[in-house]
């Protein structure tokens, strides 16, 4: 299959023609997106072995994962094109953007994954299938996407004041802090003190790059916990121990094992949309569970810092209190804005699951979440049982999200 696309050529929606193709289609490439998908990746990491090794996260690979978000975000898209009735897939778009920035993934990458994603849907589906007029739907529904996203990340690489893909930056760590919880905070700044580390925004996240014994680069993505403006950045990992039959993380573990004060990091500049909005004063909602509670660390650090009055609400879930991490941190943050409160659930202390119904929700307010999957997908339903809008609900997920991106509210 080939393409008469460029990423030059912008479309802004589905011709009517394409558009009954796909509709057509659509429950049968949906039947046979999981074979697409793994196909896919084994002809793409087949023919660049260099994306597996230093660019994609091999464990969400092993896991599934990866395959299952990016089946999850193209049955999402299409969808929505041919029924625009759909919750429109912005927050998909951008979260999927940032990520890819925050990865230097650049315009050229998007024609490498077309050739094989489409190869893999002939080679799954049968040329007597896939004929010309299927074949000239599904790229125009690819492109649609792809230079949506092409596009918006163009504009956060020049946001950042940086070429496409020129994200990274070499690193030194002045600190390592290991927290009571198992989790170690490690504090960076630039090598090069004529290039100082950038401001960023409270809730984003940078791209970590461990280069491991095996030769790979593999980068992963670590919220931001400190305050703006110092041109330093603080981010907390948690160690993924190998579980259920997922696999030890592999740069948890060597960030544990090997990094510590004065040794050098790859870090990328910071990206991601689970931000507050610094003159709203509407009341905010900081719900976390596990290590996702960093991205609420880095947004209570900018709110104390500037001595806001905004009513926050901190809730956290966790095995117990032990395993809370930044759990002190956490409490004296609280503790020194004027108008904030925390709530826990620790399993092991018989607390139980969170459960919001035994809270006064504020309606009008902006509630942000962070965790797993299964926590998520609960609390979101607690919310909009509770009559919270879904859009004063953001969320963030440190995993390939496909559940999120179907979602109704």
């Amino acid at each position: 299959m080939t393409t008469a696309q460029d990423s030059t050529h912008r479309v802004t929606e589905l011709e009517q023609a394409h558009a009954e193709v796909i509709r057509a289609t659509l429950p049968l490439v949906g039947a046979h997106i999981d074979q697409i998908t793994q196909v896919f990746y084994r002809g793409l990491f087949t023919a660049h072995p260099d994306l597996l090794r230093d660019r994609f996260n091999r464990g969400n690979q092993t896991r599934g994962a990866q395959q299952r978000a990016l089946a999850a975000s193209i049955a999402t898209y299409a969808s929505h094109l041919v029924d625009p009735a759909l919750p429109h897939p912005r927050e998909l778009l951008s979260r999927i953007g940032h990520k890819h920035a925050s990865l230097g993934v650049t315009a050229a990458e998007y024609h490498i994954v077309h050739e094989h994603l489409f190869a893999a849907i002939v080679e799954v589906l049968g040329a007597e299938t896939v004929t010309a007029e299927v074949a000239a739907a599904w790229d125009r529904v690819y492109w649609l996407m792809a230079t949506t996203l092409i596009d918006l990340e163009a504009k956060l690489y020049a946001e950042a004041g940086v070429a496409p893909g020129e994200v990274f930056r070499e690193a030194r760590v002045v600190r390592r802090i290991d927290d009571p919880s198992g989790a170690a905070t490690f504090i960076v700044e630039s090598a090069d003190p004529a290039q100082p580390l950038p401001d960023f925004l409270p809730g984003q996240y940078i791209s970590v790059g461990a280069q491991l014994p095996d030769g790979a680069r593999q980068l992963r993505q670590y919220s931001l916990i400190n305050r703006p403006g110092t041109h330093r950045l603080a981010f907390a990992v948690r160690r993924v121990i190998a579980a259920d039959g997922s696999p030890e993380g592999e740069v948890s573990s060597w960030l544990h094992e090997n990094v510590s004060a004065g040794d050098a990091l790859q870090i990328t500049l910071p990206f991601g949309d689970l931000t507050i909005d610094p003159d709203a004063t509407t009341p905010l909602v900081l719900i976390s569970a596990g290590i996702g509670v960093t991205p609420m660390v880095g947004i209570l650090e900018y709110l104390a810092a500037t001595a806001s009055d905004r009513r926050t609400l901190v809730l956290h879930a966790d095995r117990s209190a032990a395993a809370h991490p930044l759990r002190d941190t956490v409490t004296d943050l609280v503790g020194a804005l004027r108008d904030s409160k925390l709530r826990t659930w620790y399993r092991a202390e018989g607390h139980g699951l969170m459960d919001l119904s035994e809270l006064e929700l504020p309606q009008h307010a902006d509630y942000y979440l962070c965790g797993g999957n299964g926590f998520l997908q609960a609390v979101r339903s607690q919310l909009l049982a509770a009559g919270i809008p879904g859009d004063s609900v953001h969320f963030e997920l440190f995993a390939p999200n496909d559940w999120l991106l179907s979602r109704s509210g």
